[in-house]
């Protein structure tokens, strides 16, 4: 498996398809990160055309198991981010 893209590798390449400067590729990458972390943060959801969607989704209380101790743990509900894949960047990768 390759190493993931580090975010210096990925402001060069958008700075290189954008046809701009690091500097502007990097604020374009720093503010869709907050739009999306706003948004998905208030509830709300995310489509990248191309990528997928990105949503919060709620978990109920549940019970867990401690591995360590084998002990049953009652879990608050919390709140989990997904990322759901779209068929487009599926099929590029299967295909």
């Amino acid at each position: 498996m390759a190493k993931p893209m580090t975010k210096t590798q990925l402001v060069a390449a958008l700075a290189e398809e954008m046809g701009a400067d690091k500097k502007a590729a990097s604020a374009a990458l720093d503010a869709l990160t907050g739009v999306i972390t706003k948004e998905v943060a208030g509830g709300g959801a995310v489509t990248l055309p191309g990528v997928g969607k990105i949503y919060c989704r709620e978990r109920p209380e549940r019970m867990v198991r401690n591995p360590a101790t084998g002990e049953q743990i009652k879990k608050e509900a919390d709140k989990v981010v997904k990322m759901t894949i779209a068929k487009a960047l599926k099929d590029s990768v299967n295909g």
